[in-house]
């Protein structure tokens, strides 16, 4: 147990070495411990709400607007000032929090680096403390980084994007910091010590403590965000208001309560976001038992019919009616090495993708990778040449609830079901292994795809559905492909890769969750018990 340990019930279980005293002080465990006291109550009794929730969705009910907050919909409302440097946010990078990464991103062109401790990132305590070090850092002037193989050096240029920050959403724990016994979110973790940090830092510097909050299912979750920020405002001594936050629309019981989201963090909005990767996991989690909800290969899910088109209009609408930003969803497309025509035809799905988004009214969008940043920014430039476009109120559109659940056409393949496997096994491998951003495959992967990997399989032979062929994707199905695409994968990687990594543990998972009665809400949960040898 670490020497910070002894501080009043808050216990430190993790290791506290080097520079990680710097920001396990006495005073950030002292305000961790304060969120923790205020706000666990509440949080834990909103995720008890989502499963009550599901139980209905189960038992038949449909996801609809909410009537007992028609007046908030109907009512003249708008968010407060939105800050200068957020104004124009045309290209958004994201990606992980370590060092090297985020200098690359700051120096990327981007307009906007969201620096994530969530999909991004996976939550080995080193990794979090090193994000937290390097992001205080950026405020301090110090952030800085030489690679070891090749000597060069790396430093944060003269014009840096704006940095904003995504914490783990409400359903993660952080179990390396426990306030009376109990482990603290790792929402209050990651925002708190980061907030704590450097909000005073960011306004000196003339911007401010700005996030991006994930994985929110209802406007009270966003109303606990409020009081929250109001709460941690205070305890610095800053003025209401001075947080902003953007969030992401990546639920669907969100996409029906988008307006009081808005106005729950009315003071602290920004805007919100196309969530469109985890958008389509919660879709099927959500409505996976309903036949009327059965899903086609995922790759045929596109931004442009059905669910995610409705969705996305309507998000666009929502925002602009009430002085929000709308942005738009994530390019995951890399760069493809020695092989001119697949790099053309990758940039070009990102540009026709990003059209779409700008033609549509999005005020801007999101790239995983720096070659991307000119593509997206050419686009937006062209087709949005003043910073942003929430004049365009878009009244001409009309998204109703059936829209917002009308299922994508198409087939169920099996070379779709081997895709599942081989892309979701590949990728929780990985993230056991403390890598959050993944290449695979030409596309620069987090832990949403590998949701909608692993809840497809489960969707598909839950409902025993019908594949093209007329198999039917059935239990024995899965397993004769599971151990075929793993010998296949055992086969093209390095000589003893496969034995040395941890895919005896990701196939164990993998399976585990697609076999399942029960849908497990998130596979970060039982995956965070394996990471680090938890169990």
């Amino acid at each position: 147990m670490s020497e910070l340990a002894t501080l009043s019930e808050v216990e430190v279980l993790g290791p506290v070495e080097g520079r990680a005293k710097e920001v396990l002080t006495s005073d950030a465990l002292d305000f961790l411990g304060g969120l923790h006291h205020r706000f666990d109550g509440r949080r834990r009794e909103l995720l008890a709400a989502r499963e009550g929730r599901q139980k209905r969705f189960d038992a038949g009910e449909r996801p609809d607007f909410l009537e007992s907050t028609r007046a908030v919909r109907e009512a003249d409302w708008r968010v407060a000032e939105i800050p200068s440097d957020l104004l124009d946010r045309r290209v958004e990078i994201t990606g992980p929090v370590d060092r090297k990464m985020i200098i690359n991103a700051l120096n990327s062109g981007a307009r906007v680096f969201m620096a994530d401790f969530e999909d991004a990132t996976s939550p080995t305590w080193a990794n979090l403390l090193e994000g937290q070090i390097n992001l205080k850092d950026r405020w301090a002037g110090t952030l800085a980084f030489t690679d070891g193989g090749s000597g060069k050096a790396y430093a944060v240029g003269a014009t840096p994007a704006v940095l904003v920050v995504r914490p783990r959403g409400w359903h993660l724990p952080e179990r390396h910091l426990r306030v009376g016994g109990q482990a603290i979110s790792g929402s209050l973790f990651d925002f708190g010590l980061y907030f704590f940090h450097n909000a005073r830092a960011q306004i000196v510097q003339g911007t401010g403590p700005y996030f991006y909050l994930p994985k929110l299912e209802s406007h009270l979750e966003a109303r606990l965000w409020n009081d929250v920020f109001l709460h941690a405002q205070e305890a610095l001594g800053l003025e209401p208001g001075t947080i902003k936050a953007t969030v992401l629309i990546e639920t669907l019981p969100a996409a029906f309560e988008m307006e009081e989201i808005l106005f729950e963090l009315r003071e602290h909005m920004a805007g919100l976001n196309c969530g469109r990767w985890d958008y389509i996991f919660s879709y099927i989690k959500r409505l996976g038992r309903r036949a009327d909800a059965l899903t086609p290969d995922r790759a045929l899910m596109g931004m442009g019919a059905a669910f995610l088109r409705a969705y996305s209009l309507k998000l666009i609408q929502t925002c602009h009616r009430r002085g929000a930003f709308a942005m738009g969803g994530m390019a995951a497309q890399i760069p493809v090495k020695g092989d001119p025509a697949a790099n053309e035809a990758a940039f070009a799905k990102v540009r026709a993708d990003k059209e779409r988004e700008a033609a549509d009214g999005h005020d801007g969008t999101w790239v995983a990778h720096p070659d991307l940043v000119p593509v997206a920014m050419e686009v937006f430039d062209r087709l949005m040449p003043a910073p942003n476009q929430v004049a365009r109120q878009r009244e001409d559109i009309s998204v109703s609830r059936d829209d917002l659940l009308k299922v994508h056409e198409g087939a169920r393949t099996e070379n779709g079901l081997r895709e599942n496997i081989r892309v979701g096994v590949q990728y929780i491998e990985a993230w056991l292994r403390g890598r959050g951003a993944v290449p695979l495959y030409n596309l620069m992967e987090d832990a949403a795809t590998a949701e909608i990997c692993r809840a497809q399989v489960w969707q598909w032979i839950r409902q025993e559905a019908t594949l093209e062929d007329d198999r039917v994707a059935s239990p024995a199905l899965f397993e004769r492909l599971l151990a075929e695409e793993m010998a296949a994968l055992e086969q093209a990687l390095p000589t003893q890769a496969f034995v040395s990594g941890r895919f005896a543990d990701a196939i164990r998972l993998f399976r585990d969750m697609s076999l399942a009665s029960r849908f497990e809400e998130f596979l970060t949960l039982p995956a965070y018990e394996v990471l680090e040898g938890g169990r």
